[in-house]
């Protein structure tokens, strides 16, 4: 999955998501990468974090090479949740990656690890908690307004997390592969110096639009085969 998703990159899939009709289910803005740069992309192995590291290991019996762990502590900013043995320990498990809902910590372990960690940001103290478990806690995780589980896959990179149920997910890429190579085809010419505008017909655009205020941008640039938004 990571090999598929390797061109691409997560605004691509959310506008190939709308563009197939398939739910647009994002992580809310502000997690972001440990280290800039990595990327995730896999199978989303979802758990709920309850104060003890206890959870993780249970899961970790279930992951499946290049699983992603998708963690749900409740999006809490009183404590981290995962340091650099419980991510030691994913990678040892063959976890490709982490995504948080909340924080973590050990933040130059986890750099030095070098397994892909997502979260809102670092905070030194763990939890000191120990809350009663729910009986999803190894089925479903809460990330945001999201609810993740075993069928979606999960793509991170610099620009945030976006979660596609699996079944789409053969669709939703090759549509990005499409957005891309046109949007990257549109930016070539862009250099060489045709400009965005004239590349769209923008004044096509507005006299259609002078006509019939109901032809939006986007519908024009379906007709033309553009691709800037959606």
């Amino acid at each position: 999955m990571l090999k598929a998703f390797a061109e691409l990159s997560t605004p691509l899939v959310a506008d190939a998501c709308v563009r197939n009709g398939v739910p647009l289910r994002a992580a809310p803005p502000g997690i972001g990468a440990v280290v800039p740069g990595h990327r995730i992309a896999g199978r989303a192995l979802p758990v709920r974090h309850y104060g003890s590291v206890d959870v993780f290991l249970e899961a970790f019996g279930q992951a499946g090479p290049g699983d992603v762990l998708v963690i749900d502590n409740g999006g809490r900013v009183d404590e981290a949740c995962v340091g650099d043995l419980a991510v030691l320990e994913a990678e040892a498990a063959g976890l490709t990656g982490l995504v948080i809902w909340g924080l973590h910590r050990d933040t130059p372990e986890l750099v030095e690890i070098g397994l892909p960690v997502f979260s809102y940001g670092s905070y030194p103290p763990g939890p000191v908690r120990l809350d009663e478990r729910e009986p999803e806690a190894l089925t479903t995780a809460r990330f945001g307004p999201q609810l993740v589980s075993r069928d979606d896959l999960v793509f991170g990179d610099d620009d945030g997390v976006l979660f596609v149920a699996a079944e789409h997910a053969d669709e939703v890429l090759a549509t990005a592969d499409q957005i891309w190579r046109t949007e990257r085809e549109q930016a070539r010419l862009i250099r060489e110096g045709e400009t965005l505008r004239r590349q769209t017909a923008f004044d096509d655009y507005l006299a259609r639009r002078a006509a019939d205020p109901t032809y939006s941008f986007r519908r024009h640039l379906r007709r033309i085969g553009g691709a800037i938004e959606e």
